[in-house]
């Protein structure tokens, strides 16, 4: 959880943030950050895409056209922005996020989220046995290397309505026909985030003030640059396959003897995946990195590893049993969310 700190503004800049730029702006994520922020009415949103794209894109919201393979379009589109949000897709190509950031501090960004909105990846231990080599962790170390911009890693956890509908891959169950197959014994709690909730948590961490005044410096209100360089922590739910489970009776009116379960050891199951990811099978990945979030050592629940930053933003409290029928009315229908 962030720690107060204090930081002095240049004579005569403004104590908030204006200008936004996003990148994804029409994404899975995205459009629910941008609905958030323009709901603010403190924001000029500029949507970062690229040449050629025709996806529409929302009312209220300016729009720059980027050539990845020329770098001056980036710079270009970033000038005179205030922070910088990058959601990108888990395929999108490694090196896009790069060219994002150098561009950002060539531009004077002053703040980036990068593209983290998922597990813990200030944990090593479980960034390495998913990602060898902390891949996230690396586009850290290049922001602050420039030294031009600071960072702010938004840790939400897993998507809830995706990971519960979209695949027995990742919370392990089965919708169509009423299968689960629990890790251990279903027990292990984790941290998990709905895409509103997200939304507007990016939305009112950069409507806090950059700094305090001197008047509030003692203060625990919060503060933009309590977060500078250091990871926001949000969820929505804790909970437990067997919490889910709970839930899903409630919303389809089941019986627990309706449904086929089984059990797979949360370790086999991530060997399991990491296995089909080194054969060249991407779903290895998907399967490995959920496993790896219920091992007992918690790795998955930093609502208890790092604390919660939910009051800081002043976000609001959710109710499981609304967003798991969201889940199960995608799963039913075939279209569940991308991951974005």
């Amino acid at each position: 959880m962030a720690q107060p700190t204090s930081t002095t503004l240049p004579s005569g800049s403004s104590n908030h943030i204006k200008n936004v730029a996003i990148v994804g702006a029409t994404g899975t994520s995205g459009k629910h950050i941008v609905q958030a922020l323009l709901a603010t009415g403190k924001h000029n949103i500029t949507a970062i895409t690229r040449e050629g794209g025709t996806t529409p894109m929302p009312s209220g919201i300016s729009v720059q056209k980027v050539d990845y393979s020329n770098p001056s379009t980036l710079v270009s589109a970033l000038r005179n922005q205030d922070a910088l949000i990058i959601t990108m897709g888990v395929r999108a190509p490694p090196d896009q996020q790069t060219k994002l950031i150098h561009a950002a501090a060539e531009a004077g960004v002053q703040w980036i989220l990068p593209n983290e909105f998922g597990y813990d990846t200030s944990n090593e231990a479980l960034c390495n046995d998913i990602i060898p080599g902390g891949q996230k962790q690396g586009y850290i170390s290049q922001i602050e290397a420039l030294g031009v911009s600071k960072w702010i890693g938004f840790v939400c956890g897993f998507w809830y309505t995706f990971s519960l509908g979209t695949s027995p891959d990742c919370f392990g169950f089965d919708f169509p026909n009423r299968k689960l197959t629990l890790f251990d014994e279903g027990t292990q709690p984790v941290s998990v985030t709905t895409f509103p909730l997200v939304g507007k948590g990016v939305a009112n961490l950069l409507s806090l003030p950059i700094t305090r005044s001197e008047e509030d410096e003692k203060s625990t209100t919060a503060c933009l640059s309590d977060f500078g360089n250091r990871y926001c922590y949000v969820a929505s739910f804790v909970v437990s396959q067997k919490d889910m489970l709970d839930s899903v009776l409630r919303v389809t009116k089941t019986d627990v003897k309706e449904w086929t379960i089984t059990r797979e050891g949360t370790k086999e199951r991530y060997e399991r995946g990491m296995t089909r990811l080194r054969g060249g099978e991407y779903a290895g990945l998907v399967l490995g990195m959920y496993s790896r979030n219920f091992f007992p050592d918690g790795s998955g629940n930093h609502s208890v590893t790092r604390g919660l930053d939910n009051e800081k933003l002043g976000l609001p409290k959710e109710d499981l049993d609304e967003f798991t029928e969201v889940a199960i009315k995608e799963a039913l229908s075939g279209t569940p969310n991308s991951y974005h």
